[in-house]
């Protein structure tokens, strides 16, 4: 079975009705995204923080998986499927994706501030002041804020190497460390970019479906039937 890897960005949960960082105009409430997204913002004002990953929360409960997330997940019929994203919402998982690593956290958990590695899954939307982790200390959103290192990147690099086929859904490609995976797939590799807006990939085999990832994923199962 031939082992392909998604690349998942913003665009892929857009149409979900997530809200990008981008959609927001880089604005929360009137706080630029930057206040609330940091360890900076997190030490001056953790119930900002709080409030504000709350909120996404609330928003990814009403959300359900659009026919991209259904149609990735399908593919596990025909290909080893593993999808890396930069995304925190769990719609991948929800569709029925099954092996899926997140490179800039996951929205529904939270962890420990005083030991990363105790990591806890959320059943409910609201993380607050005075939540503590079994050694005492507040809770904080289990995501990689700007100014952190990405944890999984070299786990990513490892997958993103091992593709037969590399399909990347909705992002622009803007966003280091993340953007570099693509330059880590094998030669001779097939890539398949699917965005309206078209980023740039310098590789010989790419093709380019440029449509938003509903629609995309469609054209790009049927492509795909010629790779099985």
């Amino acid at each position: 079975m031939k082992k392909l890897v998604v690349l998942s960005g913003a665009g892929m949960s857009q149409e979900s009705g997530l809200k990008t960082f981008r959609d927001m105009g880089g604005l929360w409430e009137n706080y630029d995204v930057t206040e609330v997204a940091t360890p900076e913002a997190w030490h001056k004002d953790p119930s900002l923080v709080l409030r504000f990953y709350n909120e996404r929360r609330k928003q990814l409960f009403a959300a359900e998986p659009n026919g991209g997330h259904f149609g990735i997940a399908e593919l596990e019929k025909w290909f080893d499927v593993h999808v890396v994203t930069q995304n925190v919402d769990n719609l991948h998982e929800r569709a029925g994706s099954t092996k899926v690593l997140h490179l800039h956290g996951e929205l529904m958990k939270a962890r420990s501030t005083v030991d990363p590695f105790l990591v806890y899954e959320l059943d409910h939307w609201a993380l607050d002041p005075g939540d503590l982790c079994e050694k005492g200390s507040q809770l904080r959103p289990h995501i990689v804020w700007f100014g952190e290192g990405v944890p999984e990147i070299p786990r990513a690099i490892k997958v993103v190497q091992q593709a037969d086929i590399l399909v990347v859904i909705g992002t622009s490609l803007a966003v280091y460390p993340a953007a570099s995976l693509v330059n880590y797939v094998k030669r001779n590799t097939p890539v398949f970019v699917i965005d309206p807006n078209r980023p740039e990939v310098y590789n010989e085999n790419v093709s380019y479906i440029e449509k938003k990832a509903e629609l995309g994923v469609r054209i790009l199962k049927e492509k795909l039937e010629k790779l099985k």
